[in-house]
């Protein structure tokens, strides 16, 4: 008669096989990742902990033989009540973790400068080096509250929460935020990257599978972070360029500036979209927090800072900076924005006379005319001071 096992002995057998289903979720992407960078990256963790474990699995070892050799009731092992200092034990112990640091030291090292996000992609893969001729794809990418917005200059179109790229060409990312710091991140592709707003990171990768991925931002920021991810597509060239076609005949219409604003505006679960044309430059006036018509970019006040300053003259050219998502950007009239920033000079919504309700800026003073001549006397102004100043 064949024997039966109790009952919960085979409940102790089913049991691992009851963990497989949760263990069907889990993905090596980092590890085994479709981007030539990302498995470089992934790499090196290997390496790395491979290193370490040269000191952790002979130290997790020995702890377990010195316990079992040295034990109480072992009578045949040497006891040495006395005995506190071993030369030969000091070169081990401290001459195999010094090794270990250097060589991680070396590989770190070489490393951050091979694999410097900034640095465009020598090779597509292993033995694959980049053409001379070979022109990276140009991504623009928005961090925003609480979505993701992707431009493709070249081909003039604009997705939300979809980043689509053709397969074995050198990717460059401009990376940029609308309100807080967000982080790129597309494991299959590259590591991370900080989006700040005001400024521009960069990132260069590669596709050298085709597939469906998945990106998101990887540092909190908000109420609507969870939801925070964008579907990532790495499509065969000939794929890409219908897509391209696709999203040019699509019905998202352009995205200019006003739009841009109201897209803006913090929401969670934003559904994929797509723009069939792009207002030109408007990355750049994101980066310089300059996309509401009329207001100074930040490079031209640098500009101005660095030449001295507007002096006087730019005091009257100054607005109440008020950053404040909720009630100005996109969520309400254009009339009320020249009111909360300090306004180009070419282009103030005021002396264009935009606003008819408002007190309009007198060009006059933004030139010098009207304002006292230093040294001068009462009563001399810029307008009735002579062309030159009599000799001495």
């Amino acid at each position: 008669m064949p024997s039966h096992l109790p009952r919960s002995a085979a409940w102790k057998r089913l049991l691992p096989l009851a963990a497989l289903p949760l263990l069907a979720g889990c993905g090596l992407v980092v590890l085994d990742p479709a981007g030539d960078v990302a498995r470089q990256q992934g790499d090196l963790i290997l390496i790395s902990t491979g290193l370490m474990l040269l000191i952790i699995v002979p130290v997790m070892l020995l702890t377990i033989f010195f316990a079992w050799r040295y034990r109480a009731g072992n009578k045949d092992a040497t006891y040495k009540p006395d005995w506190d200092h071993s030369t030969q034990l000091e070169l081990v112990i401290w001459s195999a973790p010094l090794l270990i640091i250097i060589c991680l030291g070396a590989i770190t090292w070489v490393a951050t400068h091979l694999l410097d996000p900034y640095r465009p992609l020598a090779r597509t893969g292993p033995g694959q080096a980049v053409a001379a001729e070979v022109q990276p794809l140009d991504v623009e990418v928005v961090a925003l509250d609480w979505k993701w917005l992707f431009i493709y200059p070249e081909q003039g179109v604009a997705t939300v929460n979809e980043l689509a790229v053709p397969a074995h060409r050198p990717l460059r990312f401009r990376i940029s935020a609308s309100s807080v710091m967000n982080s790129f991140y597309v494991p299959a592709l590259a590591g991370q990257i900080y989006a700040m707003p005001g400024m521009e990171t960069k990132l260069h990768g590669v596709f050298n599978e085709t597939g469906n991925f998945t990106g998101f931002s990887a540092n909190y920021s908000g109420a609507g972070f969870s939801n925070m991810r964008f579907a990532v597509k790495s499509l065969p060239p000939a794929a890409f360029d219908r897509w391209v076609a696709q999203t040019k005949a699509s019905e998202g219409g352009t995205l200019d500036r006003l739009t841009y604003l109201r897209l803006e505006r913090p929401s969670e679960k934003e559904p994929v979209r797509r723009f069939a044309a792009v207002e030109p430059q408007l990355f750049d006036a994101v980066v310089n927090m300059c996309v509401e018509p009329g207001k100074m970019c930040m490079h031209d006040m640098m500009s101005i800072d660095a030449k001295g300053g507007a002096g006087i003259a730019g005091i009257h050219n100054v607005r109440d900076i008020a950053y404040d998502k909720f009630a100005a950007r996109g969520s309400t009239d254009i009339a009320r924005w020249s009111l909360r920033y300090v306004a180009a000079l070419c282009s103030s919504p005021l002396m264009r006379g935009e606003r008819p309700d408002a007190t309009p800026v007198n060009p006059e003073r933004l030139k010098g005319e009207g304002l006292p001549v230093p040294g001068a006397g009462p009563g001399r102004t810029a307008l009735n001071a002579p062309a030159t100043r009599p000799m001495s």
